[in-house]
């Protein structure tokens, strides 16, 4: 096989699975009917073949895949938080790392919403939509920003690895390489364990990577085999108004930011960031996308492993820009729905509020509409139209995903330019990478 089919191989295998599977689910609603039709009787037990297909084989591979992506997190973020934080020669450049990535996330949080919002007054997406009587959403409470920042700081890290506390595992993590580095010998000695375990791990995901298509063939298949096209009918508008602004943020945005700060080309970015997008549409999780998404960080766009380490992961926890752009698009949307005029200062205030939230909100799918919830209550929006929006948030919170992995890898590759971490010549190689997606399982051993 050609070097170039090899590059492209495992690309065109998940598209080819995402297609596969959005043909199969639309069929499978084509075919049968809302009952199940087609049942089959064995030993006097009725089966109906949709259930067994979309609520048996393709819901429960989906969720294997998920957990085992999710698999991976916790030790990929602990180990190689902790790797990247021991080799650390200055102690002030972590100081450095912190404040310039939670400085551009919430920089670029900011341009997203202001951005959702502006367009969302322009195009007015509510205007001729009326407020069903029957909607209801509960929803749950939003924790407040103090309770985040205490929250980020664990009793008990053992416990906060169980639960996938992402920011706590960041600040022990980061705690315990500072304390490494400043251990001497000692230090290196346990910095070189975490190392191996680092290797094995990324050994891993390479491993996980390669059984993609067929994990994003059964997830698209059970989401188009349920998803209703009525749905869209009255919210074409702000459907296709969240997709165009977030589209909009991810190529225009991102590319500015990175084109000014570092003068490499975005398109590059866009090209290596296929995969990880691909991951995160079909997952709509940041955090289970997080290995693929530093594989993709270090091996194809050459971002150095302290800057990777440290960036990545707390930007799947804090960088919610699709999720900012919904909330944005939302609160105009449910504003002229129920013919409720926003003041400038409530607009600056969902600005603020979607802002800040973003930093408490955990990258897993839906949560979006949690944090929804705190920002229609911060301007006096019934909470209830949020369930004029829930029948189609399921598709839109694929695409803010995949935007939201683009932003941590745009502002990673910002940083490490700036930190001098940033491999130019990996960056601009359209082949960088290109090794370590395409391992033959048939021959794995032999090849490590």
């Amino acid at each position: 096989m050609s070097q170039n089919a090899h590059k492209y191989s495992l690309t065109v295998r998940i598209f080819i699975g995402m297609i596969a599977g959005i043909i199969i689910g639309v069929l499978l609603q084509l075919v049968f009917d809302d009952s199940g039709d087609l049942r089959f009787s064995i030993f006097g037990y009725s089966f109906s073949t949709y259930n067994i297909l979309v609520d048996g084989i393709f819901s429960t591979l989906g969720q294997i895949f998920i957990a085992s992506l999710k698999m991976l997190v916790v030790p990929l973020v602990f180990v190689s938080l902790i790797c990247g934080t021991s080799s650390l020669t200055e102690p002030s450049k972590l100081g450095r790392l912190g404040a310039k990535s939670i400085g551009l996330y919430i920089f670029t949080t900011a341009i997203a919403i202001s951005l959702a919002i502006g367009l969302g007054l322009l195009v007015a997406p509510g205007a001729n939509v009326e407020a069903a009587t029957d909607v209801t959403y509960t929803a749950k409470e939003a924790p407040s920003l103090s309770h985040v920042i205490i929250d980020m700081f664990p009793t008990n890290p053992v416990n906060a690895m169980a639960e996938g506390k992402m920011l706590q595992i960041i600040i022990f993590a980061v705690l315990l390489g500072i304390a490494m580095a400043m251990c001497g010998e000692a230090g290196k000695r346990v910095a070189n364990f975490f190392e191996d375990i680092n290797t094995v791990i990324m050994r891993l995901v390479t491993i996980i990577m390669n059984l993609a298509p067929y994990g994003v063939f059964v997830l698209m298949a059970k989401l188009f085999a349920t998803i209703g096209a009525d749905m869209l009918g009255s919210l074409t508008t702000y459907f296709l108004l969240v997709l165009g602004v977030l589209v909009l943020h991810a190529l225009v945005t991102y590319s500015v930011l990175l084109k000014v700060f570092t003068g490499l080309n975005p398109l590059i970015l866009f090209e290596k960031m296929r995969d990880a997008a691909q991951f995160a549409f079909t997952t709509s999780s940041s955090s289970a996308t997080l290995p693929v998404t530093m594989e993709t960080a270090r091996n194809k766009l050459g971002i150095g492993k302290s800057v990777s380490s440290f960036t990545l992961p707390l930007g799947s926890t804090i960088n919610m820009d699709g999720t900012a752009i919904m909330q944005g698009v939302a609160t105009v949307f449910i504003a002229q729905v129920y013919a409720v005029d926003l003041t400038l200062s409530d607009y600056l205030m969902v600005v603020l509020t979607a802002t800040l939230a973003s930093v408490g909100t955990a990258g897993v799918p839906g949560v979006g509409l949690i944090m929804l919830a705190m920002v229609l209550q911060q301007v006096n929006l019934p909470v209830e139209g949020i369930g004029l929006i829930i029948g189609v948030d399921r598709l839109l919170d694929m695409t803010r995903t995949a935007v939201n992995i683009t932003g941590d890898c745009t502002v990673a590759c910002i940083i490490a330019k700036s930190e001098n971490e940033l491999d130019e010549a990996c960056f601009n190689d359209i082949n960088a990478g290109r090794r370590e997606e395409d391992i033959d399982l048939e021959h794995f051993d032999r090849n490590s």
